[in-house]
């Protein structure tokens, strides 16, 4: 077995479109006349699975799922459970036997593949600052409430004088030095002045926020 690019007379997917039925994707499409086959990958950007699944680059043929024409013609579509939270990636390959050989195809028009969003992780967090007497200087404690792990590199805190940040680039910006469990997490309390004041991030709203929802306690 072996990808290779689409070629003049190959059979290619078209059509391809999802729904979201019970805890479950559907996927239909049109149905490529000369293919008994398809391979069917699943990438995910789901931050509790890692490794070969994760979306980006070909898919390892061992992750492949093989679809006949048959199994669709009889459910008439492609079934798969909802599982975590992220983007998931599908690709639809259609596949050739040629000289003994699979010829798993690769569309450049990208009509075999879509994302969708299986939803958002919750991530719930609290800032306490307590301020002693006599003092000028306060502690400031941490807590994260995860629905699922979250690496490191998520998040961030944010600290500025005179009042709360609005954003990560509002302040002076700290990375955390690991990564958070699913559950509750209560943070080693830091020192800061007794006017300046901290908050949480995305360090990346872009990337982290399709994936996590960050909501303040």
């Amino acid at each position: 077995m072996q990808y290779r690019d689409a070629q003049p007379g190959d059979p290619v997917i078209s059509e391809l479109s999802h729904k979201i039925d019970d805890n479950r994707v559907v996927l239909r499409w049109q149905w490529p006349e000369d293919a008994a086959v398809v391979y069917i990958a699943k990438q995910t950007s789901d931050p509790s699975v890692e490794g070969p699944n994760e979306i980006g680059g070909l898919p390892p043929f061992s992750s492949l799922k093989l679809f006949t024409r048959e199994e669709y013609k009889a459910a008439g579509s492609y079934r798969d459970r909802v599982e975590g939270f992220g983007r998931v990636r599908y690709t639809v390959y259609p596949a050739v036997r040629e000289d003994g050989d699979t010829f798993v195809i690769c569309q450049q028009d990208g009509a075999n593949q879509l994302e969708l969003s299986t939803g958002r992780a919750k991530i719930r967090y609290a800032v306490h600052h307590k301020k002693g007497w006599f003092r000028s200087r306060k502690t400031v404690q941490i807590q994260v409430t995860a629905e699922v792990p979250v690496p490191q590199d998520a998040l961030c805190y944010v600290k500025k004088r005179g009042g709360y940040p609005a954003d990560r680039e509002d302040g002076t910006l700290y990375p955390f030095t690991a990564s958070f469990a699913a559950g509750r997490n209560v943070l080693p309390a830091i020192e800061v002045g007794g006017d300046e004041y901290v908050r949480l991030f995305f360090t990346d709203g872009q990337k982290y926020g399709t994936i996590y929802e960050l909501v303040p306690e």
